[in-house]
């Protein structure tokens, strides 16, 4: 669902799977996994893990033969289990090769991804990239052409920078690195599309690792062409930084309607678990209104007139509540990813907050009353006391969304 008046970027609609991701279908949310995919048993649990944490598209990686093997038993294994999330194969170097020898798994693909980069040099690269290419037109399989500025086209680089040096007025160091990745994404997908691959099967993908340059590369492919984009901010870090980095770069070319489908890639801190950066990217997206996965919580940061942790453990109880009921809800109560729902700690902003929301508690701060009013869809329903507050507000809220989601009239 839709939320935003944003107008977004128009780009060729791409089909992947049973997903469509461009023209005017919402931004897409895509992660990868970090097993050895010759691992059937460990990828299969780490892909159903991003997928039921709401990954639309999840990338594994196609490195070797026992990986290329193995990919037709993980898409069966996924298959049994109910979960038809597209998988998408990360090629680098010999993937031209590899599919070539595993032609089931060149069809239990959704989506190739290949780097320009990576398929070699002059004739070598040529013949990779004819195979790779020909092999998605030949099995209907979509492409995301994803360059890095890690690893660009020698020959490429070479080329523009000695035009550059040749020019009045050469550009900088680093506005001429994204015309190179632009014109190397742009290259690829002509000599795609040479080749017999339909634009309506391309994705672009600019990658690189600082926010500005992000920002600036994508613009630039965004002015030049209609190809469906990715977006990513490559190796954003660990924690807060990699969170922070990648919600800035997205969030202002998402702003300006720039990107089809995202992912954060993040590193995960140990014993992190890997669907962390799925959360992230169903957060960016639901912050600017361009998606609603799960429904908001509303809560004060707490200050000296809130007078325990209560209220902050009310909000965690509430979140971690609404994250458990949602695999059922979504498909149970339709609308339910709209909801809001506010946890207060005192009386300054919380009996306000509460009204405005749909369903709200505000809980006593310092000095007054030891109770807390429940105002649901504006109104005050009741006031709890005592110490089974938590356990009282969350049986009120799951009758509230039975009660508007539900077929039960609101």
């Amino acid at each position: 669902m839709t939320h935003s008046r944003i107008q977004r970027h128009k780009t060729i609609p791409v089909r992947i799977g049973h997903l469509c991701l461009g023209g005017l279908a919402p931004v897409v949310v895509q992660s990868m996994t970090n097993t050895d995919t010759a691992d059937v048993a460990g990828t299969v649990a780490q892909v159903a893990q991003l997928a039921r944490a709401g990954s639309e598209l999840v990338r594994i990686t196609v490195n070797n033969e026992a990986a290329a093997a193995a990919v037709p038993h993980i898409r069966d294994l996924l298959d049994r289990q109910g979960l038809s999330v597209p998988l998408v194969g990360d090629f680098h170097f010999n993937g031209h090769r590899l599919l070539e020898q595993h032609p089931a798994s060149a069809e239990a693909l959704a989506k190739y991804r290949i780097n320009p980069g990576n398929v070699g040099s002059g004739q070598t690269r040529d013949t990779s990239f004819a195979v790779l290419i020909e092999t998605a037109a030949r099995h209907g399989k979509a492409v995301r052409i994803g360059v890095n500025w890690g690893s660009l086209d020698k020959e490429l680089l070479a080329r523009m920078m000695d035009e550059n040096a040749r020019t009045a007025e050469p550009l900088e160091a680093g506005a001429l690195m994204h015309r190179i990745m632009v014109a190397s994404a742009l290259e690829s997908a002509a000599r795609a599309e040479a080749l017999g691959l339909g634009r309506e099967r391309i994705v672009l993908s600019c990658k690189v690792s600082k926010v500005q340059d992000l920002i600036a590369v994508y613009r630039l492919l965004a002015a030049q062409s209609d190809y469906a984009l990715h977006l990513g901010l490559t190796e954003a870090g660990m924690g807060s930084k990699g969170i922070v980095a990648s919600t800035a770069a997205l969030s202002v070319l998402l702003q300006e309607g720039i990107g089809d489908t995202i992912r954060v890639s993040l590193t995960p801190e140990p014993g992190e678990p890997r669907t962390k950066e799925v959360t992230v990217a169903q957060e960016i997206l639901q912050a600017l209104g361009l998606r609603a996965f799960m429904p908001a919580v509303i809560a004060c940061p707490g200050c000296g007139r809130t007078t325990s942790t209560l209220f902050q453990e009310l909000a965690k109880q509430v979140q971690d509540h609404l994250r458990e009921r949602m695999p059922v809800w979504s498909r149970k109560y339709p609308g339910v990813e709209d909801l809001d729902v506010a946890v207060m700690g005192c009386i300054v902003n919380g009996p306000g907050e509460s009204k405005h929301a749909h369903i709200g508690i505000s809980l006593p701060g310092n000095g007054e009353n030891p109770a807390a009013p429940v105002f649901v869809d504006g109104e005050k329903f009741a006031t709890l006391k005592g110490d089974r507050i938590a356990e009282e507000f969350l049986a009120i809220l799951d009758a509230y969304v039975e009660r508007r989601f539900g077929d039960a009239p609101v």
